[in-house]
């Protein structure tokens, strides 16, 4: 399961059962950003629907590698799915999936309006694909 955690949003991204290819699942919402019951119970739901494995998180690092506070914030978020999974959680650099994600959405048309609907999403793909394109990369 890939994730992309944000302020009041969570992108989620499952693989396929061979572990090739990322598929986009949902965005979880929540109206305020320490409010995590409901969405660390709809993960849950979503790690038995899809007997996940693994949990790879986005880590939002600034482009010097720096780690900031919404690094910060992701990690402890990472620790508080592991404690209640009891799955390992990967911390995955997301830098510029979000970019990717957009311009993605607006080459298939999008319109600006509806991106936000999928751009959580998305970009949890692009985790969660970089994640498993650098596995089979070094299962070669």
């Amino acid at each position: 399961m890939g994730l992309d955690y944000g302020s009041k949003t969570v992108g989620v991204a499952i693989s396929d059962p061979l572990g090739i290819t990322a598929q986009g699942i949902e965005t979880i919402c929540r109206k305020d950003e320490n409010k995590l019951r409901r969405t660390c119970a709809r993960i849950e739901e979503l790690i038995r629907e899809y007997e996940v494995e693994r949990i790879v998180l986005g880590l939002p690092k600034h482009m010097n590698n720096d780690i900031g506070e919404r690094a910060e914030r992701s990690m402890e978020f990472g620790k508080m799915l592991e404690r209640r999974t009891g799955l390992e959680v990967v911390m995955w650099d997301e830098r510029l999936t979000t970019v990717e994600a957009e311009r993605t959405l607006i080459e298939n048309k999008v319109r600006r309006e509806d991106r936000k609907k999928y751009i959580d999403k998305i970009a949890a793909v692009f985790i969660l694909q970089g994640y498993l394109d650098a596995g089979a990369l070094s299962r070669r």
